[in-house]
C-alpha cells in the first residue's frame, strides 16, 4: 500500500535515485537561479544575451539599491501586506467557525453544506472574473484594498473550512461532552477547548493562506489598476521601463517580493509541520 524505503530498494534503484534527485532539483531551481543571477548582473548583460552565463558585471548593491530609490516597490510590498493579513484573519477566522459547526454538530444537511464548501473549491477562478469584476465595480470596491481583501476571504473560505472542519473532527468528542457537562457554553467550548487543540492547524493554514494571498497575480490585475492599492505580484511589472526593459530591476524586485513568506514560512517551520503532520499517528 504504501512505496518502499528507498533503502530496502535494489542497489540499480538506490543509484538512479541518487542520480536524478539532484537533477530534478537542479532543474526545478533553474528559474529562480536565472532570477537570482539577472538580479545581480548589469543591462549590458541583458542586451548582450548573457542570461545564463556568469555576469560580466556585477551590480548587487546598484540593482537593488535602483529597486528601493527608484520604484514604489516599498508602496507595493505595503499593499500586499494590507491586503494579505486581514485575509488571512478573516478567511481563518470564519474557516474555524464554520469548521467547528460542520465538526461538532450533527444536524440534517451537514454534510451537504460541508460538500457546498469543497464543491467550490473545484469550480475555475477565471470563469468567474467577469461576474466578480462587475459585481465589485456595482458595489463600489472596484480597485480598492478592502475590495480585494473581501473577494479574497470569500474564495479562501471554502479551502480553510475544508481544513479546519477535518481537523476539528478528529477531535475526541468526549471533551466536548465533558465540557458541556461542566456548564461551558459553546463558545467557551470553542474558545477554550477547541481553539489550542488545533493551534497547529491554525498555524499551518495560516502559512498556506499567506502564502497564497501574496503570490496572488490574478486577481490583483483584475479588480486593482491604481499604484495606490496594486499589490506587489501585479506592481512588479511596472518595474519595466515604458520603451526599454528593465529585467535586472524585475529580477531584484523579485527576490525582494519573495522574501516575506520565505521568512514567514521559516519563522513559523515547527508550527506548520506540526499541523501538517497532527493526527497522523494514533496512540
Amino acid at each position: 500500500m504504501f512505496p518502499t524505503p528507498i533503502q530496502r530498494t535494489s542497489r540499480a534503484t538506490q543509484a538512479l535515485y541518487r542520480i536524478g534527485l539532484p537533477l530534478a532539483l537542479l532543474v526545478w531551481l533553474l528559474p529562480i537561479i536565472a532570477v537570482a543571477l539577472t538580479s545581480i548582473r548589469g543591462q549590458g548583460d541583458i542586451a548582450s544575451g548573457n542570461y545564463w552565463g556568469w555576469p560580466s558585471q556585477w551590480q548587487i548593491a546598484q540593482n537593488y539599491g535602483d529597486v528601493f530609490r527608484h520604484t514604489p516597490i516599498l508602496r507595493y510590498i505595503g499593499n500586499s501586506f494590507l491586503v494579505t493579513v486581514p485575509t488571512v484573519i478573516g478567511a481563518v477566522g470564519l474557516a474555524c467557525l464554520a469548521g467547528f459547526a460542520l465538526g461538532v454538530y450533527r444536524f440534517k444537511g451537514n454534510l451537504a453544506l460541508f460538500f457546498l464548501f469543497v464543491g467550490g473549491n473545484f469550480v475555475p477562478f477565471q470563469i468567474l472574473m467577469v461576474p466578480v469584476r462587475e459585481l465589485s465595480v456595482q458595489l463600489g470596491l472596484y480597485d480598492t484594498i478592502s475590495g480585494l481583501v473581501l473577494f479574497h476571504i470569500a474564495f479562501q473560505s471554502g479551502f480553510c473550512t475544508f481544513f479546519m472542519r477535518n481537523f476539528i473532527r478528529d477531535l475526541p468528542y468526549e471533551l466536548i461532552e465533558a465540557a458541556r457537562i461542566e456548564g461551558a457554553s459553546e463558545w467557551q467550548i470553542f474558545r477554550r477547548v477547541v481553539l489550542p487543540l488545533v493551534r497547529p492547524a491554525l498555524a499551518a493554514l495560516s502559512v498556506l493562506v499567506f502564502t497564497f494571498i501574496w503570490n496572488d497575480y490574478f486577481w490583483a490585475t483584475v479588480l486593482i489598476q491604481g499604484e495606490h492599492a496594486m499589490p506587489v505580484t501585479g506592481g512588479l511589472k511596472s518595474l519595466n521601463g515604458l520603451w526599454v526593459a528593465q529585467w535586472h530591476l524585475v529580477s531584484a524586485g523579485s527576490i525582494v517580493a519573495a522574501l516575506p513568506p520565505v521568512a514567514i514560512f521559516f519563522l513559523m517551520q515547527k508550527q506548520f509541520i506540526a499541523g501538517l503532520t497532527l493526527g497522523a499517528t494514533k496512540g
